[in-house]
Parts: structure tokens; C-alpha cells; sequence
């Protein structure tokens, strides 16, 4: 527990027991809570200015891969007092980091072509939603957006929470990256930010999504949304997908032919195992889902 704490010192003990799981130790939640208060583990509240309260209405959450993206930027500082800005886009239905860009200067064409990159290997966004920033109402990002056919959404001015999801992911990143190191050099500062990304994506518990991470939960959502007629077809057809007209990204195709292929090869193991136990005449019994090509090979009946 205390090794955890000392390495992500902005988990709370929630996270904290999740991590644990994952390593093989279990333990009641409440017995960790006593040892976390006991060693004096507990995460201090950074001070901040207060804030009046208004009206807040929850936001319509997206519900599938790249129906909406958000964008917004984060400011920190060098070791000598120079500034640098990072780029963050998120996707708001799996919560995914797509990029953090760290640059000192952060033109509204560069965004466009920070834009072009993701949309190159992950697909074209429905919407993306940002503020009134004057990189993001540049005439780079209108021209980007009439020529992509991207539906671009600006949040009302002095209304952030318009923009929520990108807003809590910035709090996560400035609490657990920014604020936990000195950056001297951008060099530095990109490589240690490119690793807390990849962390995010991929180790981090994440608990809007029942305490799996980013990437899981996508992985879990393109195998449950792929098209129905799909699934009775050849191990192959995941690939097909574009042919048959159906909506599915090229990342979605991706995930979901490589889970195909993994399924697959397993299935193909068992088989031969199968076979092996058969003529073996260890058991007769033994049937795997669709192996008839098996219990031909053996002149079994079914």
C-alpha cells in the first residue's frame, strides 16, 4: 500500500485498493482505509479560490466512439519561469487522452494539424467542443472544419462546465502530472507527459467507467456495439465491415479484429486438444461450440 502511495501520490484509497487487486492482494476496503489513515497517507486538497454556485445541468453524455471529442489547454511553467501550453483532446464517451500536445506556442493551424494526425489513425470525430479560445475560433480551425465536413461546438463564454469531461480530465492531469513535476527543459516535460498519457490510458482505474481504464472500456464497447450480422460471420469479418456500409471506425475494426483473431486462435487450440483427448479415448464426451468439423475428422456422431 505505502509503495502504491508513494508512486501515485494523488490516489486516494479507493484507487489505491483497485491497484492492489490488480497485483493479487486482497484485502476489506475498510482495513485499508484504517491502515491508509494510520500511516497518514491521506491526500491533501490543494487550496483554491472559492466560487459562487449557479444553475448546473448534466450534461447529455455521447454514446458511442468519437461522437464527440473535447478540446482545451493547459498552462505550466518551466523551472527558470518560461511558459509552455499543452494541448489536451478527449474523447467523451471512453475517456480516452487522444493527444497532449506541449509546445510554447500553440497556433490555431497547429491544432488543425494536431487534429489531422489523430483523425489519421482513430477516425473523424461527430463534434468536437471547445471554448471561445482565439486559437480554436481561428480561421485555420473554420476552414479545417468546412473542409473535414467536423461539426465544431463552442461553449457559452464563462460557462467551463459546458465543457466538463475535458475539464475534470484537465484537473486529473494537472493534480497527478504537472503539479507532481519540474519540467526544465520541453524536451522533459513532453516525455514525462507522453508517459503519464500512456499511464492514463492504460493503468489508470477510472471510476466513471466502473473502475477499468480507458482502453478497456473501448475494447469492451466495440466488441458489445459491432453490427449483429457480423456475428455469424467467417473469423475474417470484422474486416469487412467498411464493405458491407456498416458505421464502424477503423479503430473499432481494428480492436475488434484482433479480439477475433485472439478468440479464434483459442478456439483452435482447444480443438486440437480436443482431438488429442479423443483419439486418445480419454473422453467421448467433450464438445466445443462449433466443432463439428472435429467430430468429422473423427467419424463421431453427434
Amino acid at each position: 500500500m505505502k509503495t502504491v502511495a508513494a508512486e501515485r501520490r494523488r490516489f486516494g484509497y479507493r484507487r489505491i485498493h483497485i491497484m492492489l487487486e490488480r497485483q493479487g492482494i486482497v484485502m476489506n476496503q475498510k482495513k485499508l482505509r484504517r491502515l491508509y489513515r494510520e500511516e497518514k497517507l491521506q491526500v491533501r486538497k490543494r487550496g483554491g479560490r472559492k466560487r459562487a454556485l449557479g444553475t448546473r445541468r448534466p450534461m447529455i453524455a455521447p454514446g458511442r466512439t468519437n461522437e464527440r471529442w473535447s478540446l482545451d489547454f493547459v498552462s505550466d511553467a518551466f523551472t527558470d519561469g518560461r511558459r509552455f501550453r499543452v494541448l489536451a483532446v478527449v474523447d467523451d464517451f471512453t475517456r480516452e487522452c487522444l493527444a497532449l500536445v506541449a509546445d510554447t506556442s500553440l497556433s490555431g493551424a497547429r491544432v488543425a494539424r494536431e487534429l489531422d494526425a489523430i483523425l489519421a489513425r482513430r477516425g473523424r470525430p461527430r463534434t468536437i467542443v471547445s471554448d471561445n479560445g482565439t486559437e480554436l475560433t481561428s480561421m485555420a480551425i473554420l476552414k479545417w472544419c468546412q473542409e473535414g465536413g467536423v461539426e465544431w461546438h463552442y461553449i457559452a463564454p464563462g460557462k467551463p462546465m459546458q465543457n466538463g469531461f475535458v475539464e475534470s480530465f484537465n484537473g486529473r492531469f494537472r493534480d497527478e502530472c504537472l503539479n507532481e513535476t519540474l519540467f526544465s527543459t520541453l524536451t522533459q516535460a513532453r516525455a514525462a507527459i507522453d508517459l503519464w498519457k500512456e499511464d492514463y490510458n492504460q493503468n489508470r482505474p477510472h471510476s466513471a467507467l466502473g473502475n477499468i481504464t480507458p482502453i478497456e472500456f473501448a475494447i469492451k464497447m466495440a466488441l458489445e456495439n459491432r453490427p449483429h450480422e457480423a456475428r455469424n460471420e467467417t473469423p475474417d469479418s470484422p474486416l469487412n465491415w467498411r464493405e458491407q456500409g456498416s458505421q464502424v471506425t477503423e479503430r473499432e475494426q481494428e480492436i475488434v479484429a484482433n479480439a477475433w483473431a485472439l478468440a479464434t486462435g483459442a478456439h483452435q487450440i482447444l480443438e486440437a486438444l480436443l482431438i488429442m483427448l479423443k483419439k486418445s479415448g480419454t473422453s467421448r464426451e467433450l464438445r466445443l461450440p462449433g466443432s463439428r468439423e472435429v467430430d468429422h475428422q473423427l467419424g463421431v456422431r453427434s
